[in-house]
């Protein structure tokens, strides 16, 4: 079994290298990622320079773009080969409701499942980030499932994991995305020149938080894993939206 392993961390953060050694007992493992922190780069693509990939010590690959950057540039000119899987992670944080939309690395998870393969983004949810371990366990468990019983078409999967040992894990739940109250409002600040700056507040608390959502499982330290799709489109406003373009100005 072939992984493209990637992530929005940078290269050098401890939830890639721990995923990696984990994995590579049972896969060979290629990492490629951004040569910096890229979180909440969403799925950006960079296309106003050209992208340098290099090898580090380690022998992971790194690259000066996003995380999508990372994986559509390994698919689709560095391997001679498509990997099986595109596994992104593990975070540093979680990545739950409408943290999605803005993810590196569920955007790396996407691109994957974008260009064919099944992919998983994996958080650990939490603020200390202890148990990076707990979280390779869980992503080798799935990886053997799907080793198992193949499906017909790619999964997306969105994946965050209890920040607490394995053995106090309270099992895995299938669940949907929960939705948070808006952000905090932005910080202003002065740089050393007194010119206003301003910081990105911090994510809105869960409202949307019940049972069968993300956060509702990680409240209860269980596993969750949430199928993403693709498609956009608001169906149910369809219709009204016909009958507006309809309608005489």
């Amino acid at each position: 079994m072939r992984i493209l392993l990637s992530n929005d961390d940078g290269y050098f953060a401890p939830g890639l290298a721990c995923l990696a050694t984990h994995l590579a007992a049972l896969a060979e493992v290629v990492v490629v990622a951004p040569e910096r922190d890229r979180s909440g780069a969403s799925n950006s693509l960079t296309l106003d320079r050209p992208l340098n990939l290099r090898r580090a010590a380690s022998g992971f690959y790194y690259v000066n773009g996003t995380p999508t950057d990372c994986v559509h540039l390994a698919v689709t000119g560095m391997l001679d080969y498509q990997p099986d899987m595109v596994i992104s992670g593990i975070n540093s944080s979680s990545n739950m409701g409408d943290d999605t939309i803005y993810s590196g690395t569920v955007a790396a998870a996407t691109e994957g499942f974008l260009l064919g393969i099944p992919a998983i983004a994996v958080s650990l949810a939490g603020h200390d980030q202890a148990h990076y371990e707990t979280a390779a366990r869980v992503v080798v468990d799935l990886v053997r499932r799907f080793e198992k019983n193949t499906h017909a078409a790619p999964w997306l999967l969105n994946v965050n994991v209890p920040d607490v040992p394995y053995e106090q894990l309270q099992g895995v739940e299938v669940t949907r995305l929960g939705k948070r109250h808006k952000a905090e409002p932005v910080i202003k600040a002065s740089n050393p020149h007194g010119q206003a700056v301003y910081w990105v507040g911090a994510a809105g608390k869960a409202q949307d938080a019940g049972a069968g959502t993300d956060f509702c499982a990680i409240a209860n330290q269980r596993v969750s894993v949430t199928p993403l799709q693709i498609d956009l489109t608001q169906y149910t406003q369809m219709d009204a939206v016909k009958t507006w373009m309809a309608s005489a100005l």
